[in-house]
């Protein structure tokens, strides 16, 4: 405990530091008060706080602004769905390959047109937003196209302006500022579901309750190593003799994830879930199989769903590291830097050896972030409220650890810098290795 308290004192110490941390508290403050921000027209006291299903995810993700309609309503997210369709894109078209390489002028480009294309995207998810997710009786304007084109506009300018606020966090804060926006809306839902699981079970079930913690203790460092996990692929760089210096000839380590992947894999997935029960929902009145399939799919606890949900992760997982890791990119690299694995020819040969070890370890990864994205079903299977159980595994759970982590690291690394001792005994972050081969 006293080592704790003398590693937040010398956070504290670092000038820089503390005012980075800082900014980012209140940058966070701002947030999540404009979460709390109702959007004119509307009746809050009329407005349904239990959202489920994928929605329900989406409000946990912002913090219950989604279901206050809230200026934020939509939050990060449509800036997001911008940076999937972008970060798609330069992985198939040319024009976006080329931007991609035009170092940071193409990275503007880049920005602008996911800027622009964010507005887009929150307008359409925008107007969906307020016809489906709004009761109408909770609407107190009585010109409806007056509260839609107001509406949309503001609900435009929350995301642009949440938008900033990431971008700020990340220049003057700590952390990546979209990822802790995210995180802040997550964290922010924990300590009401967790007292209202406390108080659902009372004294007469306190030993499940604490049972429950220790469960989700251990679910949490199980992902935490998910996270952390690495396969090191040894690198050898040939000796070059420039001038009278010799450079070269130590050995680093090429870093490839278990979990290459992180959470897109369970977005993509979850974001398709929903289309068997909507499909199946439209013929159930003329199918038996239609409407069986619409209420199989329809309960987030039924063998059905979940095996269909861990196999399309686990697929999606190995889509999603073939597209952001390129293996012929990292052996052209190491072959041009005049680096080899040992034991292995370069070129083609080298290609072929690091597909075959990320395929090895993207197997196992993607069963088990199947098996984390499925545990919020079991935990409710157990008893446990729908709330809490959230916390259990999934994206939640996921974005929370992998930020967490992230956030530690650059702390870690202002004190390493001041010549304070790390945040760990070893001086670094566990999983962490301090020769890493850059491709």
């Amino acid at each position: 405990m006293k080592k704790f308290f003398s590693t937040i004192r010398n956070i504290f110490t670092i000038e820089d530091l503390r005012v980075r941390i800082l900014n980012t508290v209140g940058f966070l403050i701002i947030f999540r008060l404009g979460s709390f921000v109702v959007l004119p027209g509307i009746d809050p006291s009329k407005l349904d706080d239990n959202v489920a299903g994928i929605l329900g995810i989406l409000d946990t993700m912002l913090g219950g602004a989604f279901s206050n309609a809230s200026i934020f309503g939509l939050g990060i997210m449509p800036y997001i769905s911008a940076s999937i369709v972008i970060q798609l894109l330069t992985m198939a078209v040319p024009y976006f390959q080329k931007l991609q390489k035009e170092g940071d002028s193409g990275r503007k480009k880049i920005n602008q047109i996911t800027r622009v294309l964010t507005i887009a995207i929150t307008f359409a998810q925008g107007s969906a937003y307020l016809a489906g997710a709004i009761p109408a009786d909770a609407i107190v304007l009585e010109n409806k196209f007056l509260f839609t084109l107001s509406s949309l506009t503001i609900l435009t300018a929350g995301t642009i302006f949440c938008m900033w606020l990431g971008e700020r966090i990340t220049d003057k804060g700590i952390g990546n500022g979209i990822s802790m926006l995210i995180m802040i809306g997550i964290i922010s839902r924990f300590p009401g579901s967790l007292m209202q699981e406390a108080v659902t079970r009372g004294m007469s079930e306190a030993l499940f309750f604490l049972l429950e913690i220790l469960a989700l203790f251990f679910v949490v460092m199980a992902v935490v190593l998910l996270t952390q996990a690495v396969r090191r692929i040894p690198v050898q760089y040939a000796k070059q003799v420039v001038g009278n210096k010799v450079y070269g000839g130590q050995r680093q380590y090429i870093p490839l994830k278990v979990n290459s992947a992180g959470v897109m894999p369970i977005i993509f997935a979850q974001s398709l879930m929903f289309l068997p029960s909507m499909v199946g929902g439209y013929f159930a009145e003329s199918s038996d199989v239609a409407q069986y399939v619409a209420t199989t799919f329809s309960n987030f606890q039924s063998w059905e769903y979940n095996l269909t949900f861990a196999i399309m992760i686990m697929l999606f997982t190995f889509f999603y590291t073939a597209i952001s890791v390129n293996p012929n990119q990292i052996a052209d690299d190491m072959k041009r830097n005049g680096g080899f694995i040992p034991g292995v020819k370069p070129g083609k040969a080298t290609s072929e050896f690091i597909d075959t070890v990320l395929t090895r370890v993207t197997f196992p990864g993607s069963l088990f972030l199947a098996v984390v994205a499925i545990m919020p079903a079991f935990a409710q299977m157990a008893g446990v409220n729908t709330n809490f159980a959230q916390f259990f595994g999934g994206t939640s759970l996921l974005i929370m650890v992998g930020v967490i982590l992230d956030t530690l690291q650059q702390i870690e690394s202002y004190l390493l810098m001041r010549h304070y001792e790390g945040m760990m005994k070893s001086g670094k972050l566990k999983g962490r290795s301090q020769n890493i081969a850059v491709a």
